[in-house]
């Protein structure tokens, strides 16, 4: 069981590696948003499947024509890892809009905003 644990996080990262150049420099369709990153993926066991997480940093409407434009190029995209990637079997890719980064940038703003509303304060209580 471990030996397969160990062997399914190298295909994870590797389909990673090799899926984030296919989309940076390979697709050419439009709507991929150039702010576009493979967070993480997710291979099933068997190799038939794949979840790949991608997280677009822009407005919603730049997620929503990216995630459409890799949607459209999903075949192309698989026919690619197959050419790159010696696996027995090539999965069939889902991609998944991942916001976690767009989160974190969210709170760290939040954070900032707050910390120098509380130094402004601060100011103004000492003078």
């Amino acid at each position: 069981m471990r030996k397969n644990s160990i062997k399914n996080t190298r295909i994870n990262g590797e389909v990673q590696k090799v899926l984030s150049e296919i989309i940076r420099g390979e697709i050419k369709d439009p709507r991929i948003s150039p702010l576009t990153s493979v967070v993480s993926v997710s291979v099933a066991p068997d190799l038939k499947t794949c979840k790949a997480f991608i997280s677009v940093l822009g407005n919603e409407e730049a997620q929503a024509n990216t995630m459409a434009g890799l949607k459209s190029a999903v075949g192309y995209v698989r026919r690619q890892l197959a050419k790159e990637l010696n696996l027995r079997n090539t999965p069939e890719i889902t991609f998944v809009l991942d916001q976690s980064i767009e989160y974190g940038v969210n709170m760290s703003k939040m954070i900032d905003d707050v910390v120098s509303k509380d130094g402004a304060s601060e100011e103004k209580d000492g003078e």
